[in-house]
Parts: C-alpha cells; sequence; structure tokens
C-alpha cells in the first residue's frame, strides 16, 4: 500500500469544540481545553504516525474579529491554515446561530483542500435542527463532505479520520516517525499554566494574560521551572494573586500537578505576576511570544 501524508487543519469559531476534536485524533491532550472563548492562541501541529501514513494535524485559534495586535496575529494563522491543507475540517457548534463569517467563508470556497465539515455537539440538537444545517452547508459548500459528531462523546469521530485518511494524498513523512507535535515543552507549561488561569477566573483576567516560561531547568529526579505571568492592569494583578497569594498558589497547585504526569517527572513550580499594560497591542513583545 502507499503511503500516505498531509496536512489536516481544523478550523472553526471559539468553542466549536476544535481542540477536544484535536486532542481526540491525535490522542494525546496537547490542546487546552475551556468552556471559555479564545482558549487556543496558537496553531499547534498534532502528529500521528503509523505504517501506511502520516497526519498532521494543525489546531488553530477560534476566529474572531480582532481587538488588539494579538488578535491580528491569531488570525493570521488562521487564514494561513485555510490555504496549505490538504484537508480541511471545519468544526461547526450547532447551536451557534452564526457559524462562520461571511468573510471566511469565501475564502473557504476558494481553497483547494478537500473540506469536510464537521456538525458538533449532536447530542445537544433535534433533528429538525440537524437537517436545516445540513442543507445550509449542502448550499453554501457543495463539494465538501458534512459528518455529524459529538467529540465531547466521541460520537462519529472515527468517521472523520477514515474520510481524512481517504482524502489524503500519497507522499512520504514530512517528520520524523517518532514526532508528536511541533512544540516543546517549555510551550506546553506556558500553556497548562495558561488553562489554569481561565479555569479559576472570570471576565477580563483570563484574556489579558500571556504567561512566559523563563526557565526550565531539568534535573535527574526534578524539573524546576520558573513563570511570568504578565497581565495588563494593576487590578488584574492583585486578583490574580488573591489576598495573601493563595489564588495565585491554586494555579501554581493545579498547574504542577499536569505538568507532571505531562512531563513525567516531579516539578517544582514558581509563578510570579508583573504588569505589562501594551503587551497585546506591542508588535515586538507579540513577536516575543510566538503570535506574529
Amino acid at each position: 500500500m502507499p503511503h500516505k501524508a498531509g496536512f489536516v487543519n481544523i478550523v472553526g469559531k471559539p468553542n466549536a469544540g476544535k481542540s477536544t476534536l484535536m486532542n481526540i485524533l491525535v490522542g494525546e491532550r496537547l490542546s487546552i481545553i475551556t468552556s471559555k472563548a479564545q482558549t487556543t492562541r496558537h496553531r499547534i501541529l498534532g502528529i500521528v504516525n503509523t505504517d501506511d501514513y502520516q497526519i498532521v494535524y494543525s489546531d488553530t485559534p477560534g476566529m474572531l474579529t480582532p481587538k488588539y495586535k494579538m488578535h491580528e496575529g491569531m488570525m493570521g494563522s488562521v487564514n494561513d491554515a485555510l490555504f496549505d491543507a490538504d484537508v480541511l475540517l471545519l468544526v461547526v457548534d450547532v447551536r451557534e446561530p452564526e457559524p462562520i463569517e461571511a468573510h471566511t467563508l469565501a475564502k473557504i470556497k476558494k481553497t483547494t483542500a478537500k473540506v469536510l465539515v464537521i456538525l458538533n455537539k449532536i447530542d445537544l440538537a433535534d433533528d429538525a435542527l440537524l437537517a436545516s444545517l445540513e442543507a445550509y452547508w449542502k448550499n453554501e459548500l457543495p463539494a465538501a463532505e458534512i459528518i455529524k459528531i459529538s467529540a465531547l462523546k466521541n460520537k462519529n469521530v472515527d468517521r472523520v479520520l477514515k474520510r481524512t485518511l481517504k482524502a489524503l494524498p500519497v507522499h512520504e513523512p514530512f517528520y520524523p516517525k517518532d514526532a508528536l507535535t511541533d512544540r516543546n515543552e517549555r510551550f506546553f507549561v506556558s500553556e497548562i499554566i495558561r488553562e489554569k488561569i481561565l479555569l479559576f477566573y472570570k471576565k477580563e483576567i483570563p484574556y489579558s494574560v500571556e504567561v512566559v516560561v523563563e526557565s526550565f531547568k531539568e534535573a535527574e529526579t526534578i524539573i524546576r521551572i520558573r513563570a511570568e505571568i504578565f497581565v495588563a492592569r494593576d487590578s488584574q494583578k492583585a486578583i490574580l494573586i488573591g489576598e495573601k497569594g493563595l489564588a495565585l498558589k491554586k494555579v501554581g497547585v493545579a498547574a504542577r500537578k499536569d505538568m507532571e504526569k505531562f512531563l513525567g517527572k516531579q516539578v517544582h513550580l514558581e509563578l510570579f505576576v508583573k504588569v505589562d499594560k501594551d503587551w497585546r497591542d506591542s508588535e515586538q513583545k507579540l513577536k516575543r511570544y510566538g503570535y506574529l
């Protein structure tokens, strides 16, 4: 059997369930998942290898209207994903009244990739709604294939894999056969910390935060990590730290436990909170943080 390999890019609006689908398809928890919008900020590759194929999945930030330069950088990676894929998975929340912006749909109509429209969260919709959505997408993207799933319940996700494999081109692997992702351990450590902030804080705090791993020192039995959390205002710093530092300690304890599972080693974690008022609109800082 000829070897297949290709790039499968996953796009959709915030909270459509892209990251849940990505993690199931890859078989590893690479993308952080919360119920809040803008959970995914960076494009993350997850690589699946067998003797017969290599699938390079790409999870992208949720599609949104930019408010900051940071958002512009996030949407730049989404735009790239629309055109550099062999297969494009457009994930749609069946409850979303406006599943995609007109300008993004226009771009998808121009892509040369095989498009699979993934109607997600079908367990939350009735037959009439699903029928209307199928009719809508058949009209908008006649060449696309429509697959109805529940990523959270892992229902029909195997069909996504089957249809993806059918659409992949014959090609040699793009990455070494033992590769899982293009990101390093520091990236996933920072994402684990950011996930806990998304889970534990409300309102604007999670969206004003950037996490930078300043030090990652690995010894035989322990990894010592120092991370800095940047916020936009002094008031946000006070909330993030909490009374007597208890709120930040809660973040640190939860993050450390997940890091130890991910890294397979004991972790000593130090967290520091700093104010950087313009980081979301500073081109220099956004380049440093990987947005541009």
